[in-house]
């Protein structure tokens, strides 16, 4: 049985349907009505609601504030407001409960009503969805800087539809292109340099994905977090979102290929050589069969092929001090994009495994052989060379540096040809300094 009302205040909020968010919505407007849109004006939180209608004041509050409520309610005074109620009020029937029901009929139709108007079409939301998986799937084709402009304009596009309903399932529907569309951002962000700013996009796709449940958005975005920081010099937390993005329920074989291979990459930054070497184990078994609807549905970006991951490979044997073993996934990187349509070979993959190839060879001191697997790198047109790359090619940079490569008339043409080639990439032309304690996979 419901309580009777402690104050006149408190009936008169039942009377009026005021729950406190709609008495501190109607209470703010009829302050600013009274004082104009001011930071002096009287509020109200809801713990101070509480007491007022619970008949727990001991004075009454500021004059304002009394200011307003008699304006809310002119045929009392704020005095009264603060007192029990009277038993009967001759404003309103004894017995009510047939026009309150009719009201409760009448507001449900109208909400109703409001809730079915405010719905976007569902071609609209196939249409978007079909941009974000174009996008995805296209996205090694275009440079970061163009990615990154048209995967904004699509989650603009995205957000003003989630902007225009009220449906439960097409919010769902379009908070889960949203985090996708954020996770490309990161990408996007990461490949110009920026990395504070791909963190961040790849922390709001994780908020989506937790929002809608949809566990592989949130593995995908804290793998990407993961190799964010380890290129910032956090290998520690690298590992920590490593193992969280793993942790996530329902992903499928390619989700956990990559991100065992992430947590290779931070094993060996660690300097952990035999975890390194159980976490490249797991990457490449071959699963269960098993699938998700973003890294299988989707794929593109969002996958991990087989070339990808012998380049990832490749570049945490480098860590360990394997040249062999580097070399050795290099090379099969190579031949696996080779065998793939023109159209769907990844200009990324194919540069990083022979940057990382002719890192192999420098170590093993075969600067001509490195010279020669540099070859696809210097094919790669200025707006593509994104974070990746310069960060390979800037490491082998370093080693030509080294004292035992002075007055090499190979190694010295190698080196200038390397600054050259980074100069005029995305992220030293627009993008902040590069770091070169990591090497992106």
């Amino acid at each position: 049985m419901r309580a009777e009302p402690k104050t006149l205040l408190a009936w008169l909020c039942d009377r009026d349907r005021l729950p406190y968010s709609r008495f501190e919505e109607r209470f703010t407007k009829t302050g600013v009505r009274l004082f104009g849109n001011g930071t002096t004006n009287p509020t109200c939180g809801e713990t101070q609601f509480r007491r007022w209608t619970g008949g727990k004041l001991q004075t009454l509050p500021a004059a304002p504030t009394c200011m307003v409520l008699e304006a809310m309610w002119p045929e009392y005074t704020a005095a009264q407001l603060f007192e029990p109620p009277a038993l009967a009020d001759p404003q309103v029937p004894a017995n009510d409960l047939e026009e309150r029901v009719r009201m409760t009929a009448e507001e449900a139709l109208e909400g109703a009503d409001a809730t079915a108007s405010a719905a976007v079409s569902d071609n609209t939301i196939d249409e978007l969805r079909d941009q974000v998986e174009a996008a995805a799937r296209q996205y090694h084709r275009m440079a970061p800087a163009q990615a990154y402009e048209a995967l904004d304009k699509l989650r603009t596009a995205i957000e003003r539809q989630r902007d225009r309903t009220q449906v439960p399932f097409q919010q769902q529907e379009l908070m889960i292109l949203n985090g996708q569309a954020a996770a490309l951002l990161a990408v996007a962000a990461f490949d110009l340099g920026y990395f504070p700013s791909a963190r961040s996009l790849a922390r709001t796709a994780a908020v989506f994905g937790e929002a809608t449940r949809f566990t592989p958005l949130q593995a995908y975005a804290d793998g990407t977090l993961a190799y964010i920081a380890y290129h910032t010099g956090n290998p520690t937390e690298a590992l920590a979102k490593a193992h969280r993005a793993l942790a996530h329920g329902g992903l499928g074989d390619l989700a956990y290929r990559r991100h065992h291979a992430i947590r290779a990459r931070a094993h060996a930054y660690l300097g952990e050589a035999e975890a390194a070497r159980q976490a490249i184990h797991l990457s490449a078994e071959d699963g269960l069969g098993r699938r998700d609807e973003l890294h299988d549905g989707v794929g593109g970006e969002f996958g991990f092929s087989l070339e990808r991951l012998a380049m990832s490979t490749s570049t945490t044997a480098l860590l360990m001090g394997d040249a062999a073993q580097a070399e050795s996934d290099a090379r099969r990187a190579l031949e696996l994009i080779a065998q793939r349509p023109a159209e769907e070979q990844s200009a990324h993959v194919r540069a990083g495994a022979a940057a990382d190839l002719a890192h192999a060879r420098l170590l093993a001191d075969d600067v001509d052989g490195a010279a020669e697997a540099l070859h696809p790198v210097w094919d790669v047109p200025a707006e593509h060379r994104q974070t990746g790359i310069v960060v390979r090619t800037a490491r082998i940079r370093q080693i030509l540096a080294r004292p035992e490569y002075r007055g090499a008339h190979v190694a010295k043409a190698l080196a200038e040809r390397i600054e050259d080639f980074n100069r005029v990439s995305p992220p030293h032309r627009i993008g902040p300094h590069i770091g070169l304690l990591a090497i992106e996979g």
